[in-house]
């Protein structure tokens, strides 16, 4: 089973509704997906309660319980754990970035999103600097050049690649949420739909091949 942990130091990013379209997405790919829920809100946790479909599951767990519940996990047939956690907590997100295969930092394009990566950089260092890309997210569908000047900036920032996938602002994120689904699921040829599964496609591809591609993909966004 592969372990992707979605963190970032700042609220309101993006990382839940960024997980469960993740999740739908490695779904429709033929992956058996957990959600697992490290979020006092229980956000992930409300939305499966919306939903009919067993694939993603989505369990809410304390961070205590964070290896039992990833054992549950593969025991029970997942192939692939998703970890939404909470902004603003250092120490669930280095716990969560340890077990990671992947690690995505959600962050938007503004100044006071991009000041906490120093900080995350320090969270992935003391959690033994797994795999890790930053992903932006909620940008105008048009700033293509604002998303590329930022990617270019990133890693000389903060010292984490970006990864080369970003997220736009797409009304079908919300309203697909409110329903208990992902966007792939209320528009499967949409836009927001190709970036989740460009998103699993590159995550996929890291989670398979290891650190000895990171440099190669990260470079692709130059």
């Amino acid at each position: 089973m592969k372990i992707i942990a979605i963190i970032s130091e700042k609220g309101g990013t993006g990382k839940t509704t960024s997980a469960l379209g993740l999740a739908v997405t490695a779904a429709r790919a033929g992956e058996t997906v957990a959600v697992i829920d490290l979020d006092p809100q229980a956000n992930a946790a409300n939305w499966k309660d919306r939903r009919e479909d067993e694939n993603p599951a989505v369990v809410s767990a304390q961070i205590g319980r964070l290896p039992q519940t990833l054992n549950a996990a593969k025991e029970g047939g997942a192939t692939l754990a998703i970890l939404d956690t909470p902004g603003k907590n250092g120490n669930l997100a280095t716990e969560a970035a340890r077990r990671a295969d992947l690690v995505l930092v959600m962050t938007r394009p503004h100044t006071f999103d991009m000041e906490t990566l120093p900080a995350v950089r320090d969270i992935l260092r003391i959690a033994g600097d797994p795999p890790a890309f930053v992903l932006y997210n909620n940008l105008h569908p048009s700033a293509k050049q604002v998303a590329d000047d930022f990617k270019g900036l990133t890693i000389e920032f903060c010292g984490i690649a970006p990864c080369p996938v970003h997220l736009c602002q797409r009304a079908a994120y919300g309203e697909a949420t409110a329903a208990g689904k992902a966007a792939p699921e209320i528009e499967p040829d949409g836009k927001a739909a190709a970036e989740l599964e460009a998103l699993y496609n590159f995550a996929k591809e890291i989670m398979t091949h290891g650190n000895r591609h990171t440099e190669k993909l990260a470079a692709r966004t130059k």
